[in-house]
């Protein structure tokens, strides 16, 4: 089997990888990193969970100058949320420092002139989200004469949010970039395009398609009534250590919270209109399972990446089988298997039936209703309902 030393990585960063308890590369990390360790340029197709972030900032933590000046940093990392950011650097924070690098999160919902404070100190590695650099770049507050390694994560959701335009800004700007690595779930469309445009000559590495994130995943499509449905999901929810929930709208986020603790479960919400410190706390107190249920809109809960979530809800079917697999893939990684629910009810069949068809899915529709037992484990939902009890006269 391979190791980390046997991709390249010199033995202080091996052993602080060790020291985290990360022992054995994943498929995408072993595919990769021999190649960004040499300065290629690399594009990576992989799904969420599949260890991206170690597979472009190994290399990138490996390459960086310990020498730097305040407010110049060596490498940059491009994430398209607040809770990606914060969550990649909590990953490289620890390798880093082992090295004698400093890493740093930018990201907007935080102050902006905290942010400005902290780069007048020497930074090595910086992720941050588009907008927010460009105000810093705007300021003066950051060089990036210095960015010589840049790396684009989850480039397909980038796209899908519209930051694209931003990105090419950010990319123009950097006049000694010599190394580009971008990871995607596709690699197509306006995401092929960016790589056409500035990326040169890369070696492209595919690990895991669509098709085998659907696999590892077990399918339960529940119907549901609309005065049941909180009730399901409160039963689910506390059958399992960490559920997550997705909505289509802000507003009906905050009121299956509502809901849900009615229903004496502990749960949090995370979206768009909350300020950025009750967002962290809420997916660091659903992260360390204090908080069992989160519950999230799409736009926030693409940042979300909490290992071990055990199931993941659609309160209502997504809108295409590509927000199918960008939900659920909160579940199912690193070749873990995970439970993906949806809910459906009267007017949602016809759409199940074409979201099913797309995903190449055959899984029956079950009906339940809040007080079946099989709720406390979904894959007993296999087996049929228990009867239910009839008032007699």
């Amino acid at each position: 089997m391979t190791s980390f030393a046997d991709l390249g990585l010199r033995a202080d960063l091996v052993a602080a990888l060790e020291a985290e308890g990360i022992n054995e590369p994943f498929p995408i990390q072993e595919a990769t990193i021999r190649d960004s360790l040499g300065g290629r340029d690399v594009c990576g197709k992989a799904k969420t969970g599949s260890g991206k972030t170690l597979a472009f900032g190994l290399p990138m933590l490996e390459r960086a100058p310990v020498d730097v000046k305040p407010g110049q940093p060596a490498a940059l990392v491009l994430v398209p949320t607040r809770e990606l950011a914060r969550q990649v650097v909590d990953v490289l924070t620890p390798l880093g420092r082992a090295l004698g690098l400093r890493t740093m999160a930018l990201y907007g919902g935080t102050q902006l002139d905290r942010q400005m404070k902290s780069l007048k100190r020497p930074v090595h590695l910086v992720v941050a989200t588009p907008g927010r650099l460009i105000d810093l770049i705007d300021r003066d507050a950051i060089n990036m004469s210095a960015v010589e390694m840049v790396a684009i994560d989850e480039a397909d959701r980038m796209a899908d949010m519209g930051f694209f335009p931003q990105v090419e800004w950010i990319l123009r700007r950097l006049e000694n970039r010599s190394q580009t690595l971008l990871f995607s779930a596709t690699l197509d469309g306006d995401v092929g395009g960016l790589v056409r445009h500035f990326l040169e000559d890369p070696v492209r590495h595919e690990v895991a398609s669509a098709t085998e994130t659907v696999e590892e995943m077990h399918h339960r499509f529940l119907a549901v009534h609309e005065m049941d449905r909180v009730k399901v999901a409160a039963a689910i929810g506390r059958g399992a250590a960490r559920t997550l929930i997705f909505t289509r709208t802000k507003r009906q986020a905050d009121r299956v919270v509502t809901q849900l603790r009615g229903e004496d479960v502990r749960a949090a919400a995370i979206h768009g209109d909350l300020r950025q410190s009750a967002r962290e706390k809420a997916l660091a107190d659903f992260a360390a399972g204090k908080v069992p249920v989160l519950v999230a809109t799409d736009v926030a809960g693409r940042g979300i990446h909490v290992e071990d979530v055990d199931i993941v809800v659609h309160y209502e079917p997504p809108q295409d089988q590509k927000a199918y697999l960008h939900r659920s893939g909160r579940t199912a990684r690193a070749g873990r298997t995970g439970m993906v629910v949806t809910f459906v009810l009267w007017n949602h069949v016809a759409d199940v039936e074409r979201l099913q068809k797309r995903l190449g899915l055959n899984e029956p529709v079950i009906e339940v209703f809040s007080n079946d037992p099989r709720l406390a484990d979904l894959h007993t939902l296999d087996s049929p309902a228990p009867p239910r009890r009839v008032a007699t006269g």
